[in-house]
C-alpha cells in the first residue's frame, strides 16, 4: 500500500487571499495560490519561458506568466492560452492545523 508523504510547506496565513507566492520546498521552487480561499500548488517556473509564476498575475483560477502572458489553470496546471502549450506540474495540497501540506511525489 502506497502512503503519501505530506511535507509542511508554510502557514495558510502566508498565502494572501487571491494571490500567489513562491516558496522553496524540499529543494523545489513551488508556487502556492490562494484562489477563492482554496490553496493550489504548481511548479513555479513557466513551461514556456524561464519566468517565475509567483511574479505573475492571479485572476480567479488562472495565473498569467509575467514574461509572455501565457496562462495556466492553477487547479490542474493545464495551459489556458497561447503561447504556453505544456502543462505545469501540479501538486496535491492538504490543510491541517492552519498549515499548508504538499505531496511532492
Amino acid at each position: 500500500m502506497d502512503t503519501i508523504e505530506w511535507i509542511d510547506a508554510t502557514a495558510m496565513g502566508d498565502v494572501p487571499a487571491d494571490d500567489v507566492i513562491g516558496i522553496l520546498v524540499a529543494g523545489r521552487d513551488i508556487a502556492l495560490y490562494n484562489a477563492g480561499g482554496e490553496i493550489f500548488a504548481t511548479d513555479n517556473i513557466c513551461t514556456h519561458g524561464h519566468a517565475r509564476l509567483c511574479e505573475g498575475f492571479l485572476e480567479g483560477h488562472e495565473i498569467e506568466c509575467p514574461l509572455h502572458q501565457g496562462r495556466f489553470d492553477v487547479r490542474s496546471g493545464q495551459p489556458s492560452c497561447a503561447p504556453v502549450t505544456e502543462a505545469l506540474r501540479s501538486y496535491p495540497v492538504r490543510i491541517e492545523g492552519g498549515r499548508v501540506l504538499l505531496a511532492l511525489d
